[in-house]
């Protein structure tokens, strides 16, 4: 429990091969359904302040109340998961926090001083994301994110569907 942003809510993955990332966690794991978006449509989005055409796809998954997120970017736009990919890393990038006051948590953390990585949103007023520097290590940039539209809705669906998950169907595109 972060005393800032409250329970980790999901562990983001960065990857080369999206289809790869999600047989190994069906397969090797047992973790899934994955709901899987082939090409994520942002309404905006912005890298370290600047416009930035990033195209992504990306996979969600629970394994309990943790959603697992992979996300493999699909061109050379800026971003933190352009820059994690070239520092040589792959795997986990990022810790989510989700919120359903968005603007007051992204407000808190701007006033201690976390910096804006890259930023944008899906779907709305309701579908902001934030992704904060850390100059830790790999593994701990911090997102948050927020929930109080239809994505979290869909956030809880794909919980609730892993609950009692039994194998079959472990690849469930999305149509956005």
């Amino acid at each position: 429990m972060s005393r800032i942003f409250g329970p980790v809510r999901q562990n983001g993955y960065v990857v080369r091969d999206i289809e790869k990332a999600m047989t190994h966690w069906v397969e090797v794991m047992g973790v899934g359904p994955w709901y899987y978006i082939d090409r994520v449509q942002t309404d905006w989005f912005r890298h370290r302040g600047v416009d930035s055409a990033v195209e992504m796809s990306i996979a969600l998954a629970n394994s309990g109340d943790l959603q697992i997120e992979l996300i493999q970017q699909r061109n050379d736009a800026p971003s933190m998961y352009k820059e994690f990919l070239e520092a040589g890393h792959e795997g986990l990038q990022h810790l989510a926090f989700w919120s359903k006051n968005y603007q007051a948590l992204y407000d808190e953390a701007l006033r201690l001083g976390y910096q804006v990585g890259h930023e944008g949103q899906i779907g709305g007023d309701q579908g902001r994301f934030a992704y904060f520097d850390s100059a830790g290590h790999p593994g701990t940039v911090i997102e948050i994110s927020d929930i109080s539209g239809a994505k979290g809705a869909f956030f809880e669906h794909i919980r609730n569907v892993s609950a009692d998950w039994d194998g079959a169907d472990p690849i469930r595109p999305v149509s956005r």
